[in-house]
């Protein structure tokens, strides 16, 4: 197990996991052991990623900021990284709402299951409602208000904040450039030695991923509920997943047809990211294994990494959107409903933009869902519908997330000429040191 490379322990760690979970679901204490001395480990892992998450995005990002030395290349480059983020987000809405007309998953949902979700699930479906709601009710400007943070030692307190976070790290980083270069150059070795004690505490963390894994993926099993309720899902579930499997499609060919890095190298780059987002279902908590990847396995100048991917895991959300619309059809179909084409519209542009402030943590994407819902006017109750399979697929499109920003940090670096030979090619060499 120790010589095998860190990517396939994770991959290990994570069939072991689904086989011990399904194992205890045959036993009556089962349940109870995996949550009782399994699950808390696992709570123990996703809780040191997010430890660093926060001081990882200062670091990385103020370090990136500073590095330009000059505001108008900052401009530069934060203005074509929001737009292809934006762009890949509205292809993303579009492939799901194509793929869930043609295969319209909500014609066969029955009558008895969805009273059976519905009764199931409408205690979770409330809470998701209310905070919903919170957001909905705020002024057309709340979400610029919410940008600035009035206290940056509250808004680094929760990982629901990174926007703002983020906000006072490109602030931080403007502010070094304007000032004269003797001034600035202790504060940023300061920040240099900070960022590589973070990405050394990501080495020790990761020594423990497939154990992480194992914990997390075991608790999921065990506490799913009837599969009766999956089957009579599966074609919903199915057509989320094909629309994730055409966006990883999609991005390759952007990477091939822009940077004519091959499929193949794109993949083995990314694949440790991505089985830790399929496994935290975390953007933010995936971001220093990210970075990591895309710096030194795909090539691509930290200058651009610690600029792009922080501002990516809170805005670029295209798994998330494409889930959106899907969902939004399915509970519409399932209810009945025949959505205009100028509704479905409205989708596109509500999911777009709801995707851009959610949060980089497990369950953002139900929240906005419930924004989509109400534009939409589709019934909120139908959030039952999905709410037995939703952490599944939030760890599908969390992955696509993940590979989404390793993307566009790869389209950017080659716009800018900042793309080169990675500097690892082999995963064990990086945590061999």
């Amino acid at each position: 197990m120790k010589n095998l490379a860190l990517h396939w322990q994770i991959l290990i760690g994570m069939v072991l996991g689904v086989l011990f979970g399904y194992l205890m679901t045959n036993f009556e204490w089962g349940k109870a052991l995996v949550q009782d001395w399994v699950k808390p480990f696992g709570t123990i892992f996703i809780n040191a990623l997010k430890l660093i998450a926060v001081p990882l995005i200062l670091a990385s990002l103020i370090k990136g900021v500073s590095d330009l030395k000059d505001i108008s290349k900052l401009s530069k480059m934060g203005g074509k990284t929001i737009m292809i983020y934006i762009l890949t987000t509205v292809i993303a809405v579009s492939i799901g709402l194509v793929l869930v007309n043609v295969i319209r998953p909500g014609d066969s949902i029955s009558e008895k299951t969805r009273k059976d979700l519905v009764e199931n699930y409408a205690d979770n479906t409330q809470k998701y409602k209310e905070e919903a709601k919170n957001q909905k009710e705020s002024g057309p400007l709340q979400a610029l208000v919410d940008l600035v943070p009035s206290n940056i030692i509250g808004a680094a307190g929760s990982n629901k904040n990174m926007l703002q976070v983020i906000f006072f790290a490109i602030f931080f980083g403007i502010g070094m450039i304007l000032i004269p270069e003797e001034k600035s150059t202790p504060v940023k070795a300061f920040f240099d030695g900070f960022n590589e004690v973070i990405l050394k505490m990501i080495d020790l963390i990761m020594l423990t991923a497939p154990f992480g894994v194992f914990t997390l993926l075991a608790a999921l099993v065990a506490e799913a509920p009837s599969a009766d309720l999956f089957k009579a899902l599966g074609w919903y579930a199915f057509t989320v997943i094909l629309g994730l499997m055409t966006m990883i499609v999609i991005y390759m060919g952007l990477v091939y047809f822009f940077t004519g890095k091959s499929p193949k190298f794109f993949l083995n780059g990314i694949s440790p990211a991505q089985l830790l987002a399929f496994s935290t279902s975390s953007s933010a908590a995936t971001l220093p294994v990210t970075m990591e990847r895309v710096t030194e396995h795909l090539g691509v100048e930290e200058e651009v990494s610690s600029f792009v991917l922080p501002i990516g895991a809170t805005i670029n959300m295209d798994g998330t959107s494409l889930y959106q619309a899907v969902a939004a059809i399915f509970i519409a179909e399932a209810f009945g409903m025949d959505l205009t084409f100028g509704v479905q519209l409205g989708i596109i542009a509500t999911a777009t933009l709801a995707s851009i402030g959610s949060a980089a943590v497990p369950g953002a994407g139900m929240v906005m869902l419930v924004i989509v819902l109400a534009q939409a006017g589709i019934p909120e109750a139908g959030l039952a519908l999905i709410f037995a399979i939703d952490r599944p697929l939030d760890m599908l499109r969390t992955t696509v997330n993940v590979t989404g920003d390793a993307t566009v940090s790869m389209l950017i670096a080659k716009s800018e000429g900042m793309l080169h030979e990675p500097q690892v090619k082999n995963w064990d060499d990086n945590y061999k040191k």
